[in-house]
């Protein structure tokens, strides 16, 4: 195994996290943090409102993380939270007026953020490195 296959994990993980904090410092004026825009993208990529069980899983959080921030965003106008009609004991989440004018402005950043990054790579280049990314997000799911 050479040198440089031996620091794809680590360049993966760095890679990931520099993304995520120029996306965090570009998010900012709108007074969203990181777990904020998350949940409202997870929301509003979701074809219906997500119980509270199911977003936790999406953001790959145990539940109580995500009751303590849901609390803070409802509180803020964020989100609302209804019983679900299937079981009362869960509650699903879904975006309030205040969120969905947000969201444009979100994915808008995102894709200029997206744009400057993949600046100076050709569509077949990117091609390839989703599909390896691909390949090997589904090794690591299957892995013990």
């Amino acid at each position: 195994m050479t040198e440089s296959n031996e620091n794809l994990g680590q360049l993966l993980g760095s890679t990931a996290r520099a993304w995520r904090l120029a996306l965090d410092r570009r998010l900012r004026p709108l007074g969203l943090s990181r777990a904020r825009w998350l949940v409202l993208l997870h929301l509003a990529n979701a074809k219906q409102p997500l119980t509270q069980k199911d977003l936790a899983a999406r953001l790959e959080v145990e539940g109580p993380t995500v009751v303590g921030l849901l609390d803070r965003m409802e509180a803020d106008g964020w989100v609302s939270r209804r019983p679900s009609n299937q079981d009362r004991r869960s509650k699903r989440v879904a975006l309030t007026p205040k969120a969905q004018d947000v969201i444009r402005p979100i994915r808008a950043t995102a894709a200029g953020l997206r744009g400057e990054l993949f600046e100076g790579l050709t569509d077949a280049e990117l091609e390839t490195c989703a599909k390896v990314l691909g390949h090997i997000k589904k090794a690591a799911e299957r892995a013990d």
